[in-house]
């Protein structure tokens, strides 16, 4: 039992994490409707890993040529010489945010309240009305070569909202390259790209808690499992929802997050 559990997380992570409808809500919603125990925000985090070795994975040449050309500016002295040698900068920067709220609010992202399903429920609501206002309002003009100070920072603050369950730091994300004018795919390859320093950091931090006051799934054989699967499915689910946004809008992202948070709140009255 304890591996099937470990295999449902593992799915429902790599489906969810970058999908704009939030990981953390389903990761929370699955396990209710199954009758199991909350997995907990270290759980959810550790698995996350999974899905950064696929973004990893991915987008290993865009990772090499950033890398490459982030030294490449500190040898020449001139960092910020054009696009290639600052997204680096960029990411670093926009990850610090999260990172040091992550820090300091984590006993109260970990607590019961925040977690419960109604507050799940209100975000998940809330944020899926903003993603629909920033896909009927943001210009998206903006390609990934036009991603800068600006639109790079909007995003990092907005990442920190990612704290709250039922959020979706893809979501948030997305919704501020869109509101920052960048087109869909643009908003969801910086995202994507963004989230590798953060989640690596939060998983790594988070393991020992996972592993040590966890659910029977936390284990570190399921554990293992999970965070395997979430690294397959998130794989797919990145190139699908790249291909996705070339021609398609996230509406339909946002109209079922605003129907699965009505659902959730019914049901729970």
């Amino acid at each position: 039992m304890e591996y099937i559990q470990a295999a449902v997380y593992g799915i429902v992570q790599g489906l969810t994490e970058f999908l704009p409808i939030s990981s953390t809500a389903h990761l929370r919603i699955v396990p209710a409707v199954f009758g199991w125990a909350d997995p907990g925000a270290a759980y959810s985090a550790v698995i996350q890993i999974g899905t950064v070795l696929a973004v990893i994975l991915y987008f290993r040449r865009d990772i090499v040529s950033i890398v490459g050309a982030f030294f490449s500016g500190l040898k020449s002295g001139a960092p910020f010489a054009n696009h290639q040698t600052s997204v680096g900068w960029y990411i670093i920067a926009g990850s610090i945010p999260i990172s040091v709220c992550g820090m300091f609010l984590k006993k109260y992202i970990e607590g019961d309240t925040i977690r419960s399903l109604t507050a799940v429920a209100c975000t998940t609501l809330f944020f899926g009305v903003l993603l629909l206002v920033a896909e009927l309002a943001g210009k998206r003009t903006k390609s990934i070569e036009s991603v800068g100070w600006r639109e790079s920072q909007t995003m990092g603050l907005m990442q920190v909202l990612a704290l709250i369950p039922g959020a979706s730091r893809s979501g948030v994300t997305i919704t501020a390259g869109l509101f920052s004018g960048l087109n869909r795919e643009a908003a969801a390859r910086f995202s994507f790209l963004l989230s590798i320093p953060a989640v690596t950091a939060a998983g790594l931090f988070e393991m020992k808690d996972a592993i040590k006051h966890g659910p029977a799934a936390a284990s570190s054989g399921p554990l293992l499992a999970a965070t395997l699967v979430s690294f397959v499915t998130g794989y797919l689910c990145i190139a699908f929802f790249l291909k996705y946004l070339k021609t398609r809008s996230t509406i339909p992202f946002a109209i079922y997050r605003i129907a699965l948070a009505a659902a959730i709140l019914v049901l729970l009255r």
